[in-house]
Order: C-alpha cells, then sequence, then structure tokens
C-alpha cells in the first residue's frame, strides 16, 4: 500500500501545532509531536527539520491563515474600521496564532523565521494605510507605520491579555469592547476636517 504522504504531514503539522500552542518550540519534543500524530521521530525530521524549522513551519501556516482571512483595504474610514472588527473577531476565533505569537517572542530575542516575509506583509498594509492617508481619505495625523501598529495594538491587546481585560471591564471580550476597538480606529483614521464625536458602545 502506498504510504500517504500528504496525509503525514498534516497528521504531524497538527500535532505539531496543539503541542507548540500549549507547551511552546521550547516545551515540547519531537518525540511528544511524532507521539501525537502517530508517526516515528524519524519521519518527522525527514520532512520538517528540526524544531526550530518545525514551528517555523507551523507558525507560516498560521501567519498565512490570518493574513489571508483578515486584509486591510484602506480606502476610507469605514474600511479601517472594518478590518479591526475582522481581526477582533478572528482573534477571537483563532486563539492558536495569538498563543504561538506569544511563544515567539518568549523565543526569539532578534530575528524570528520567515522574518522577511513578513515584513513585506506588513509593509503591504503600511503602504495602504499610506495610500489613504496621500488620498485624504484617512488621517495623516501619524506615520502611517505607526498608525498601523497603534491599529494592531487596540485589537491585539485584550487578545494577548484577556486577564487584564477583564479585570479591566469585567466582563472581557464582549461586543462592548469590539465597539470600543472598533470606534478607537475610527477615531485614529478620521481626517480632522471630518471628525465628529461619536459616543463609544
Amino acid at each position: 500500500m502506498a504510504w500517504d504522504v500528504e496525509g503525514t504531514k498534516r497528521k504531524i503539522l497538527d500535532a505539531a501545532t496543539r503541542e507548540f500552542v500549549a507547551h511552546g518550540q521550547h516545551g515540547t519534543t519531537i518525540e511528544r509531536i511524532a507521539r501525537r500524530a502517530g508517526v516515528n521521530k524519524e519521519r518527522v525530521y525527514h520532512y520538517y527539520g528540526g524544531m526550530t524549522d518545525l514551528f517555523a513551519t507551523v507558525l507560516r501556516e498560521k501567519v498565512a491563515e490570518g493574513a489571508g482571512a483578515v486584509l486591510l483595504p484602506a480606502t476610507g474610514v469605514d474600511q479601517v474600521a472594518e478590518f479591526e472588527a475582522r481581526l477582533f473577531d478572528f482573534n477571537n476565533e483563532h486563539s492558536d496564532l495569538i498563543r504561538l505569537l506569544m511563544w515567539e517572542a518568549l523565543a526569539f530575542t532578534d530575528e524570528v523565521p520567515d522574518e522577511g516575509k513578513r515584513v513585506a506583509m506588513y509593509r503591504r498594509r503600511t503602504d495602504e494605510l499610506r495610500a489613504g492617508q496621500q488620498s485624504g481619505l484617512i488621517s495623516d495625523t501619524l506615520d502611517a507605520d505607526m498608525l498601523h501598529l497603534l491599529l494592531l495594538s487596540l485589537v491585539g491587546y485584550g487578545a494577548l491579555l484577556p486577564q487584564v481585560v477583564r479585570m479591566i471591564t469585567g466582563d472581557g471580550h464582549d461586543a462592548r469592547y469590539r465597539a470600543a476597538v472598533v470606534e478607537g480606529a475610527r477615531r485614529l483614521t478620521t481626517p480632522a476636517s471630518n471628525h465628529v464625536d461619536r459616543p463609544a458602545g
């Protein structure tokens, strides 16, 4: 019977994802990943190399999934606000990516795996914001890269530190918090000439 290479590789990736989400790159072993996948560890090494390469492959897949699902067409304030709402929902529904990024931050103090490709992805988003600023559709009060960073910070903080959100608001990831994130994005991106104060929530 022919060996199902793609099926086996998928089992290994799924097993590695579960291990990395729970324990990080340095908290698990190839042996545990192989056991969870139902293969021998030599097959893991054969298909994915060592632990660092396997972690990079898992993270690459999850980052691409998020980037493809949540695009940033910064053609106006409404579009940026919709991006924030979609990213908020994606983070809530795909906590694996958030956990992997947290483990990555702990494991790497310098350049991370696939950094060049991810820089290019972030640069495309920043360029979208800059184009929106240059066309006058969104505020240019902040440099485009700083605006991009603040938009991601607004929507990412609660996913990274839900316990802090719970302690401050008493209710965590609810509709009120989501609405505040979207309103914050609107206020950051509304050109000064069009700015109208609106109640959050």
